[in-house]
């Protein structure tokens, strides 16, 4: 059991050895991290991210799209639930503001779960987030309708839409 441990912790110490470098050339603090309740923390390595970066030249319908998508394609699956039904309930009726917002507060935060407990309100938004959207999402989430939302919405209905 000893040993085990032993090697786990000179693996660890390598491989933070080995992510120095990178970590230490970027100027990003965005970073992900997998956090357990029970871990010692010595065996964490810090992912850098690119840090985020607002897309203020793009076209509108193109924003729409790729907000869509990447409402859809979350790194948990109860973020691709919740954020998909609201897409298809609210995107396409948002000012250009709005997608500004709604962009920053899902593409900024490198943690999925940041956002998930800001939309429950398991923990405050940061004043960064706070907003209209987040208002709106949070209302949302609180499917007064007892909506079924078992799952991410069929894209059926955006051809609809286009019709």
């Amino acid at each position: 059991m000893l040993s085990s441990i032993i090697a786990k912790q000179l693996v660890t110490r390598m491989c933070q050895a080995a992510w120095r470098p990178a970590i230490t050339g970027m100027g990003s603090s965005r970073g992900y991290r997998g956090d357990t309740p029970d871990d010692s923390r010595f065996d964490m390595i810090e992912i850098p991210l690119p840090p985020w970066e607002e897309k203020t030249d793009e076209p509108i319908d193109i924003k729409r799209r790729r907000l869509l998508y990447e409402s859809r394609k979350r790194g948990m699956l109860e973020n691709c639930i919740l954020l998909s039904l609201f897409a298809k309930r609210y995107l396409n009726t948002m000012t250009y503001s709005q997608l500004q917002q709604y962009d920053r507060l899902i593409n900024e935060p490198s943690n999925d779960w940041d956002i998930y407990y800001w939309a429950t309100e398991a923990q405050p938004t940061p004043d960064v987030y706070q907003g209209e959207i987040m208002d709106l999402l949070k209302e949302f989430t609180k499917n007064k309708n007892h909506e079924q939302r078992l799952d991410a919405p069929s894209l059926e209905y955006l051809e609809e839409e286009s019709k």
